[in-house]
């Protein structure tokens, strides 16, 4: 039992794949399809964009991390950015102002899929979103093995990236 569990008495909930399919494909208003996929550790070498969720104490509970290309495609089709311009920010490691706006917006929609009856309440802390300057902690985090989910998601005509949720 983790010390959060032992203080509050509740755990939290790792979202199944179809709430995470049905999240982004009604965000989006597009086809997204996922598959299981290896985990991956962000590092200086496989950059990424991730979200911390905390609990009501501030504590740190969970994390989402994007690879490049689907930080791009996802914020780019919430933003209605063209396919063209998410390709162009995953060419430069660099996502500009709209798609950056377009992601974080989703990282906060996606605070909803941890929070169902019987769980900890999470929400967004932090976003560090692809060209940013990642905190070591916040790269850490997308190392755990354990309670986490790793997904190959394609987002209708964009393409495929991939996407970890991690419980700390």
């Amino acid at each position: 039992m983790s010390l959060s569990t032992a203080l509050t008495g509740l755990t939290v909930h790792l979202p199944a794949p179809k709430q995470l399919r049905d999240l982004l494909a009604d965000l989006l208003g597009r086809d997204v399809s996922l598959r299981p996929s290896p985990p991956f550790a962000v590092s200086p070498m496989y950059p990424a964009s991730i979200g911390t969720f905390v609990d009501d104490q501030l504590r740190i509970r969970a994390a989402i991390a994007y690879d490049v290309p689907l930080s791009a495609y996802v914020g780019a089709a919430l933003a209605l950015v063209p396919a063209s311009g998410a390709e162009t920010a995953i060419a430069d490691a660099e996502l500009g102002e709209t798609i950056s706006e377009g992601l974080s917006e989703v990282f906060n929609v996606m605070a909803s899929m941890f929070n169902i009856e019987g769980s900890e309440h999470l929400r967004l802390y932090q976003a560090h979103l692809t060209g940013q300057q990642l905190p070591h902690d916040a790269r850490a985090r997308t190392q755990v093995l354990g309670r986490r989910e790793d997904f190959a998601v394609e987002v209708a005509g964009y393409g495929t990236g991939r996407v970890a949720i991690v419980l700390t």
